[in-house]
C-alpha cells in the first residue's frame, strides 16, 4: 500500500424517500447526489473541468441493475446529464451485484495508485421503489445463479440468507433460542442505531428486542426459512458519492482548504475476494474449514495483511448486514470472535454503539437502507465520517481506523476496505 489514496469526503442522499412516489426519475437521485456531494467535499465545476483538461479525474459509477428497475444503462456516461463540466471526463459504470458500489471505489483507487489519475468521484446508485416487492425479489435474484436458484422463487435471497442462517445452527452446533435471540439482537442494534441517523431509513421506524424475536406471525412475517421481516435489509432508493485522491492532490486539496494532508483519512488496506456463485457450493467447500464463509475471511485478512494492522487496531466496522445471519457471521470474519462464538460478542454488548467493537453505527443495511448499488460507497463514506469525528449523533468516541465489508450475492463478491489517519 505504497501509493496512499486519500479520502477528501462526500454525501449520501436521504434513504427514507421514494423517488418515484415523489415524481422523480434515477437522474433527478444522481444529480442532486453528484451536486450535494461535490459542494460538500468543495470540489467546483471550475476546478473538475481544469483536472479534465489535464486529464487528470475520472468518474466511476457503481450500479447493479438500472436496466430492470429504471430501463436505463449506460450510467458511467450520465453525469454530464448533471452538469457540463463533466463533457470529456471519462466515466463507466461497475458492477458487482450488492458489492457494486465497492468495486467502482477499488477501479478508483486503482486508477489514483497507478497515476493515472489524481482525483476519482465514484458515486453508487440505486433505484428501486419503481416496481413491487415481488418483481424487485426477482431482480435481485440475478445476482445469485438466476437458472438454478432463483428462477420461480418468491424472494430468493431471504430463502438464501435463511440457509445461511441453517448452515450456522447446525455447523456450530449452537442452541437453537440462544442464536435467533442473537439475531433478533442484530436487528435491535442496526434500528437503534439508525435512531441516530438524519438520512437513515428507518430511523423513525419502532423495534425493539421483543418484536425481533416474535417471528412468524402478522407483524414479523416469515420470510426464508428461520428468518423474518426484521432480519432483512430495506428496499431502498438511495445513492452516495465519495471523492478520492492521491497524495499529490490530497496535499494540494489540503493547500487550498487551509488544512494539513492529516485531515484527510486514507486507505490503509483492501481485500477482494470471490467465493463459488451458489449457495450450495460455497456451503461443500467450506466443510471442515472453521469458517462457514472462508473467502470473506480470508478478504478481512487480505486487508488486514495489506494495512500491517488486525482486530485490534479497527475502532468501528460497517458491515454488510443484508440479512442478520450475513452480520453474525461477519463478526467471526472480522476476528472479534472464533466462529461458532459470534453470539457471545452480541450478548456482551461488544457489537453494540457503546460496545468495544461497534458495528454498523449508521445502522447498516438493516437500519439505514440498502440501494443495492450505492451500499459500499454509503459504508466508505461513512467510515469515512467516523474517523474524522464528523458522523454526528452517531459518531462512535474516539474512533481512528474503521473497515467495512460489502458482499455481492449470498457472500460471493466480497470486499473490504481499512481507512484510517
Amino acid at each position: 500500500m505504497k501509493d496512499a489514496v486519500y479520502v477528501l469526503g462526500g454525501e449520501q442522499t436521504d434513504f427514507q424517500r421514494n423517488w418515484t412516489k415523489e415524481g422523480k426519475t434515477f437522474m433527478s437521485l444522481f444529480r442532486e447526489a453528484v451536486q450535494d456531494g461535490l459542494e460538500k467535499v468543495g470540489l467546483t465545476p471550475d476546478e473538475i473541468k481544469k483536472l479534465n483538461k489535464q486529464n487528470r479525474i475520472g468518474v466511476f459509477v457503481g450500479n447493479f441493475d438500472a436496466e430492470q428497475y429504471a430501463v436505463q444503462g449506460h450510467l458511467g456516461a450520465f453525469l454530464t446529464e448533471v452538469d457540463p463540466c463533466f463533457f470529456g471526463v471519462p466515466g463507466a459504470r461497475y458492477e458487482a451485484a450488492c458489492a457494486s458500489g465497492s468495486v467502482a471505489l477499488d477501479a478508483a483507487q486503482t486508477k489514483l495508485r497507478a497515476k493515472d489519475y489524481d482525483v476519482a468521484i465514484v458515486v453508487g446508485m440505486e433505484i428501486m421503489k419503481t416496481v413491487s416487492s415481488s418483481v424487485g425479489g426477482d431482480f435481485l435474484g440475478t445476482a445469485a445463479y438466476y437458472e438454478k436458484e432463483a428462477k420461480g422463487v418468491q424472494f430468493p435471497f431471504p430463502k438464501l440468507f435463511g440457509k445461511l442462517a441453517d448452515v450456522l445452527l447446525e455447523r456450530y452446533k449452537l442452541d437453537e433460542k440462544r442464536y435467533m435471540g442473537a439475531l433478533a439482537e442484530i436487528s435491535r442494534i442496526n434500528y437503534a442505531n439508525a435512531k441516530r441517523n438524519p438520512k437513515a431509513q428507518t430511523r423513525s421506524w419502532f423495534m425493539n428486542n421483543e418484536h425481533a424475536n416474535t417471528r412468524g406471525g402478522e407483524f414479523n412475517m416469515a420470510v426464508g426459512g428461520r428468518l423474518a421481516i426484521t432480519d432483512c435489509s430495506q428496499v431502498t432508493d438511495g445513492a452516495a458519492l465519495v471523492v478520492l485522491a492521491n497524495k499529490n492532490y490530497a496535499e494540494e486539496f489540503a493547500k487550498k482548504k487551509g488544512t494539513k494532508l492529516s485531515a484527510y483519512p486514507k486507505i490503509k488496506g483492501w481485500g477482494h475476494r470471490v467465493a463459488p456463485i451458489t449457495f450450495e457450493a460455497k456451503v461443500a467447500e467450506s466443510k471442515g474449514d472453521k469458517w462457514v464463509l472462508p473467502w470473506t475471511r480470508q478478504t478481512v485478512k487480505d486487508a488486514f495483511d495489506r494495512s500491517g494492522m488486525n482486530t485490534k487496531d479497527i475502532d468501528v466496522f460497517e458491515t454488510h448486514d443484508c440479512f442478520t445471519s450475513s452480520e453474525y457471521a461477519a463478526i467471526s470474519a472480522f476476528g472479534i470472535t472464533q466462529p461458532g462464538k459470534e453470539h457471545e460478542a452480541i450478548e456482551d454488548g461488544v457489537i453494540d454503539f457503546h460496545g468495544k467493537k461497534p458495528i454498523n453505527p449508521s445502522g447498516g443495511l438493516i437500519g439505514a437502507g440498502h440501494p443495492v448499488g450505492a451500499s459500499g460507497v454509503r459504508m466508505m463514506l461513512d467510515i469515512y465520517k467516523q474517523v474524522t469525528g464528523t458522523a454526528g449523533d452517531y459518531q462512535v468516541e474516539g474512533a481512528k481506523n474503521g473497515l467495512m465489508l460489502n458482499i455481492g450475492g449470498s457472500a460471493t463478491t466480497n470486499y473490504v476496505f481499512v481507512v484510517g489517519k
